[in-house]
C-alpha cells in the first residue's frame, strides 16, 4: 500500500478540529492517506488539485469537497492559496449514520452548497477572532453544519464496491479510535490485539499495511503529540508530562521529541514560552 493513516486530535476547545490547510504558501504535495473523519476543505482564495481514490477534483474559490471516512485522498497545491479545513470526528454524527457507522456525505445544489460554505467560513472567522463567548459562537456554528450535512449532504446508500473498500480500512480505524482514548495506559501491542481478537503478528501487519507505521511508532506519535499539548499549556515539569502521557520517563519523551520536532523538549519549551 502507497498511503498512510493520518492521525486526527481535534482542537483542544473544541470537539472538532478547525485549521487553515498547510499548503497554503503553494509548492506543496500531501501523498494518499486516510482517515476515519469527515474532513471538509474549503478554498476563499486561489486553487488546488484534490484527488479521491484518484479521481482528480480541481478546486477554486469558492468551493470545498468532502471527504468521507476512509476514503484514500491527495492534494496538489503548486500555488498559493487560502483554504479552511474542517476534520470532524465521526462520533459527532452517533446515532445518524447509516449501517456500521459509516458516514456518506456528497455536494449538492447551489443553495445547499453556499449554506455549507457561509457556515464555515463564519465559523472560522469567529474562531480567530476569539472574542469574548467564541467557544458558544463556534459551537453552535458548528451543530448547525452537522444539522445541514445530516439533512442535506448525507447519502442514503452508496455503491458496494466503495463499502467494501473502505471495511479493509475500518478495522484498524476502530483500534487507533481505541488508542486515542487509551495511550496513556500500558497498552502493548499484544493488549491491544487482544482486546480486538486478533493475534499480535496480525494487528502488527495490519499496521504496516494500511497506516504505513508501525504499532510502536503510531503509539508513540500519539503520546509525544498529547505530551506536546501539555508542555504547552501547563507548568507541569517535563517529567511529569511524560508521566501523564505514556512515556515510562522524561528520557523516553525526550527520544520521541527530538525525532518529531527537532529539538528537546526544555529547548522548545524555552524557545516558545509554555502559555
Amino acid at each position: 500500500m502507497d498511503f498512510k493513516h493520518e492521525m486526527i486530535i481535534p482542537n483542544e476547545d473544541l470537539p472538532f478540529k478547525l485549521f487553515l490547510f498547510e499548503g497554503g504558501n503553494g509548492n506543496y504535495n500531501r501523498a494518499k492517506h486516510w482517515h476515519r473523519s469527515v474532513e471538509i476543505f474549503l478554498v476563499l482564495e486561489g486553487a488546488l488539485e484534490f484527488f479521491i481514490n484518484n479521481t482528480s477534483i480541481p478546486l477554486e474559490a469558492v468551493d470545498f469537497v468532502i471527504v468521507n471516512p476512509n476514503e484514500i485522498h491527495s492534494i496538489k497545491a503548486p500555488n498559493p492559496n487560502t483554504t479552511i479545513v474542517v476534520q470532524i470526528p465521526l462520533s459527532c454524527f452517533s446515532g445518524y449514520l447509516e449501517e456500521e457507522d459509516y458516514a456518506v456525505f456528497s455536494k449538492q445544489s447551489r443553495e445547499d452548497n453556499g449554506i455549507l460554505t457561509e457556515l464555515i467560513a463564519r465559523m472560522y472567522e469567529t474562531y480567530q477572532d476569539k472574542k469574548f463567548g467564541y467557544e458558544l459562537k463556534v459551537k453552535g456554528l458548528f451543530y448547525e453544519m452537522l444539522y445541514i450535512l445530516i439533512t442535506r449532504f448525507m447519502k442514503a446508500e452508496e455503491d458496494q464496491g466503495s463499502i467494501r473498500q473502505k471495511r479493509n480500512l475500518d478495522r484498524l480505524s476502530r483500534i487507533t479510535s481505541y488508542m486515542k482514548k487509551n495511550y496513556n495506559q500500558d497498552i502493548t501491542l499484544e493488549g491491544v490485539a487482544d482486546e480486538f481478537g486478533f493475534s499480535p503478528t496480525y494487528l502488527s501487519r495490519m499496521f504496516k499495511r494500511y497506516a504505513d507505521v508501525s504499532y510502536k511508532a503510531y503509539l508513540l506519535d500519539l503520546r509525544t503529540e498529547y505530551s506536546f499539548r501539555e508542555m504547552m499549556n501547563t507548568d507541569h515539569s517535563l517529567s511529569q508530562v511524560a508521566v501523564n502521557n505514556g512515556f515510562p520517563n522524561s528520557r523516553a519523551f525526550a527520544k520521541a521529541f527530538v525525532k518529531r520536532y527537532g529539538c528537546l523538549p526544555s529547548e522548545y519549551r524555552k524557545q516558545n514560552g509554555n502559555r
